[in-house]
């Protein structure tokens, strides 16, 4: 049996692209993921004994979006539940630095296949499409 431990914010880039490469291959540059670790408002990551075997963000203002991100269990360990201890672990961290007696966007994008499992939690697809574009950075902007 399994003995599973949740962290908070102690992701790395390196756990980060691991965890990416099990699922979708090619994971960004970690020169992007040590970025993006660094302005996460909220990691969670589960471990079986010293193994990451689980990952999920969230990204957001804290007064009116939260977006959910990356949420990954490695192939090896789904079907045990710990997708849903990343969401409700997410939606604590919520909860908790949220203002209370508002209402917060949380947000996210699934795949067809794993929109069921989001619906538990309440999540509803609605009208609005995603728009994106892979925006190659040239560094000559100025701000």
């Amino acid at each position: 049996m399994s003995t599973f431990t949740i962290k908070h914010n102690e992701l790395t880039a390196e756990q980060f692209r691991y965890l990416w490469e099990s699922v979708w291959g090619e994971p960004p540059t970690l020169e992007q993921t040590a970025l993006a670790m660094k302005n996460t408002l909220f990691r969670v990551s589960v471990f079986d004994g010293e193994k990451i075997v689980a990952m999920a963000r969230a990204i957001g203002d804290k007064g009116l979006c939260y977006y959910i991100k990356d949420v990954v269990v490695h192939p090896d360990w789904q079907k045990k539940g710990l997708g849903k201890i990343l969401i409700q672990e997410i939606l604590k961290y919520i909860d908790a630095n949220g203002t209370p007696g508002t209402q917060i966007f949380v947000e996210l994008c699934a795949m067809p296949d794993k929109i069921p499992f989001y619906q538990k939690f309440g999540f509803e697809a609605n009208e609005a499409q995603r728009l994106r574009i892979m925006y190659k950075v040239d560094g000559t902007a100025s701000c």
